[in-house]
This record gives C-alpha cells, structure tokens and sequence, in this order.
C-alpha cells in the first residue's frame, strides 16, 4: 500500500498538534539569516501544504512537491480556500523537475528520512543543488538516530477520536537504521461504521557523517546543523535537527 494513500484524509487531523506558526516562523528565520526575504521557494515534500501555505502568507513565491496525489488535493483544496498562488507538482523528490532555478529549498517533517538508500539521499542533494540560484540555501529537518533507537524504536503509539482512531507500530532494526511504521487506521464513515486502513512506511536514521558526505558528493557546501527550532548545535539526545546547506557549483 502506497505511503499516506489512506492516512492522508485524516492527516490534518492528527497533526493538529503540530505548531505550523512556530515551525513557519523558525524555517523563515533560518532563510533570512542567508538573506533570502522573498522570492521562489520550493517545499520539497509539501504533503498538505500546511507549512506551504504559512510561507506564501509571508511573502514567499511557493512551489509545492510531493508524491502523494490525495495529499496534493488538500493541499489544493487549501489553495482554493486561501487564494494564495502556489504551485504544486505531484512528483518524487528522488526524481523532480522544476522549470527553472528557486532562491531556497526547504523540506521539514523528516521528509528526508524517507529516503531509504544513502545514494538516493545523495541523488536528492544533487537534484536540489541543481535547482537552486547561486548561492541558495537548502534547509531540511531529519529525525535523529537518538530519536529512533531510543524513543521510537519497538513502540506503540495508539489515538482515539470520535472521527478517527489508529495505532502505530515501530520496528527499528539498528543494523540498517532502518525504522518500520505499520500503521492501523480506523475511519468513521457516513453510517457511523469504521473502515480499517493498513499502511506501512519506512524510514532511515542518518549519522551526522552520512549527511555530510551526502551533502559534499552532492555538490552543496555544508553550513550548520542545530537542535531543532534553535540555534544551538546538535546534542547527543536531539530528537529533530535542522540541516543548512548551500549551492556551490552545477554538475553538468
């Protein structure tokens, strides 16, 4: 089953504890410490366009990328909703095209930890080098390996709520930092019975030193990794942490 095929419907929904303003207003700053103000910005795994819409309130010219096709339709249905003029691109990250270069990228809700293989992480970077200006900013979250072993691995996260419920089970294997999500969703329908929805997804935990050859083979110039949502350095028990690259040189 593909990844947010069914859990897309409810995702907003679980994800109302998310502080969107709070992570906008971080990612915003991040950018306009390299003095990137405005202009084209690409959200590389917009998912419903939460944070996309955030940052084109704010002035900047928002490009929308993901694979999923129901997560795209909110994110258009929020769209239509606010009048903000955004792009949105169903395509994978591994693989996506852009008409032209954009002064920053940002991918945040460990979008990158869904990139399984060193080399295709790699291959992402290059394809982010690629499209940025001269100069732009890469700005990425990951989940850390810390997180993964000893928070979340061989855990179960349960929900109950009146329109949906579900459970989540991890499985994390050290050995290939692999992280397994089988998620079970239960959704209310119209005659007030519940579809049972099965989905798995996976993740990977990178060190600090995979991230960094990743950057480097890419092309891009490694600037700074902070504990999530400051400005400090990375701790041995950072949850989240926040990467800065930027463009230094095309491949041709």
């Amino acid at each position: 089953m593909e990844a947010y095929e069914g859990f897309a419907e409810v995702y907003d929904l679980f994800m109302d504890n998310i502080p969107y303003k709070d992570w906008c207003e971080y990612v915003a700053g991040l950018l306009k410490d390299y003095g990137i103000n405005d202009g084209l910005v690409l959200d590389l795994g917009c998912g419903t366009g939460s944070l996309t819409e955030l940052l084109s309130e704010r002035g900047y010219d928002m490009i929308g990328v993901d694979s999923s096709e129901d997560m795209l339709q909110i994110a258009m249905d929020k769209r239509a909703e606010s009048g903000n003029d955004i792009l949105y691109l169903m395509q994978d990250m591994r693989e996506f095209e852009l008409y032209g270069t954009v002064r920053a990228v940002i991918s945040i809700c460990d979008c990158m930890n869904y990139i399984l293989e060193q080399e295709e992480l790699t291959q992402v970077f290059k394809l982010v080098n690629n499209y940025l200006d001269p100069g732009g900013i890469f700005v990425f979250d990951l989940n850390t390996v810390y997180k993964y072993e000893a928070l979340m691995g061989d855990s179960t996260i349960a929900e109950d709520r009146e329109e949906c419920s579900f459970i989540w089970d991890n499985f994390y294997d050290k050995e290939t930092g692999i992280n397994e999500y089988g998620l079970s969703l239960f959704i209310r329908q119209e005659d007030d019975l519940y579809r049972k929805h099965t989905e798995y997804h996976y993740q990977r935990a990178y060190t600090m030193d995979e991230i960094k050859q990743a950057i480097k083979d890419s092309g891009m110039e490694f600037l700074e990794a902070y504990d999530a949502f400051t400005r400090m350095p990375v701790k041995e028990n950072s949850e989240r942490i926040y990467i800065v690259a930027r463009e230094h040189g095309k491949e041709i």
